[in-house]
């Protein structure tokens, strides 16, 4: 037999993961003594996979320019709910929706899907907000394919999410299923590891996620522009300045920051005292909403309509070649490709470590 590059060997190693019948079986890998470990969140679909759909059947209508209302009335939810059951299929590399959607979410260890608390992080800053039918294929994914009970799912923006039951009031949802608002803000100090402060520093955070009172955490983002500093857009890993209280993010040091809260407990999931070993993972799926985008940000309204949507499992992996080859490459929106970059490093990636070489996998 011949011998396998590291490479051939993280790739072999991610995919593995699909047959691993116990549990906790998710860590982060070693790598070599110069670079960041390895993180890997998912057993059961390949970390480095993003996948994506442009359809313009899923909008009836061409509006770029537009308001959240207009557009959430635009949208096709038959097509969106269609493409993002192909989407689950394409991550998880299952032909059955069904079956990859329960292979995408992980029961947590001594719980039914009936006791499993579900957080659905959403972006309610400015003009541009999850449509409608996006929202809704999630959280009855989790309540009619799995049995997470609908009012054990919460939608929240501790930072900008003031009412967004009356702003942003989604359509479609399970009943009972909550909306939260701010759910009481980002309260809770936690430990924040490196390179922010060097991994002696701490910082508010929504205290559900802090006390681990959620179970599972699902991030859908936008596509929007953002400072340099962020990589120039604001996408799953920026949205947790959400979760996170974002003031020191817009501070010095706000390029680490925003790395820094993605490595923590609170977004990965618990660590094994005294290891690096990952128990569960709690964000165990990423979604990018650009059905409408935009190169300004963040609080501008669209300006282009894509009829885009693309997903993974790890975010910094997600934003990285959404940034490079859908904002960048086809909508003309360069990155600021030293901090890109660094969510690669930061994770323990290069881009040639990357699954189809960084680019999109189409469904």
């Amino acid at each position: 037999m011949g011998k396998i590059n590291r490479r051939q060997f993280m790739k072999k190693a991610i995919v593995a993961g699909t047959t691993m019948a116990a549990f906790p079986a998710v860590m982060p890998g070693t790598a070599q003594a110069d670079k960041a470990p390895r993180v890997v969140v998912h057993p059961n679909v390949n970390n480095l996979r993003v996948v994506g759909v442009a359809d313009p059947k899923m909008t009836t209508a061409y509006k770029p320019v537009s308001s959240w209302t207009v557009q959430d009335q635009l949208v096709s939810r038959e097509a969106v709910w269609r493409n993002l059951d192909k989407l689950a299929g394409g991550l998880a590399e299952v032909g059955n929706s069904t079956q990859a959607w329960q292979r995408i979410f992980i029961k947590p260890p001594g719980k039914t899907w009936a006791e499993t608390t579900v957080a659905v992080k959403t972006n309610n800053i400015g003009k541009q907000h999850t449509r409608s039918a996006v929202m809704s294929k999630v959280c009855h994914t989790l309540t009619d394919t799995l049995g997470v009970q609908p009012a054990n799912i919460s939608i929240y923006d501790a930072c900008h999410g003031k009412n967004i039951d009356k702003k942003t009031d989604f359509v479609g949802l399970p009943e009972n299923c909550r909306i939260e608002n701010t759910w009481g803000g980002s309260t809770t100090k936690t430990a924040i590891p490196g390179p922010w402060k060097d991994g002696t520093g701490s910082a508010k955070c929504l205290a559900h996620l802090v006390d681990g009172s959620v179970d599972i955490l699902v991030n859908v983002a936008m596509c929007k522009g953002h400072s340099d500093k962020f990589g120039g857009f604001t996408m799953t890993m920026k949205n947790h300045f959400g979760a996170f209280d974002p003031w020191p993010g817009h501070m010095w040091g706000g390029s680490e920051y925003i790395l820094s809260i993605n490595k923590t407990k609170e977004i990965l999931g618990e660590m094994e005292p005294g290891s690096d070993r990952l128990l569960f993972p709690r964000q165990q799926l990423c979604i990018i909403d650009a059905l409408w985008a935009s190169e300004c940000g963040p609080g501008c309204v669209s300006s282009h309509q894509p009829n885009f949507l693309a997903m993974g499992v790890l975010s910094p992996v997600l934003d990285y070649v959404v940034a490079t080859r859908f904002r960048g490459e086809q909508m003309g929106w360069q990155p600021n490709m030293e901090m890109v970059s660094r969510m690669l490093s930061e994770f323990g990636y290069e881009k040639s470590d990357l699954d189809f070489g960084g680019k999109i996998v189409a469904v």
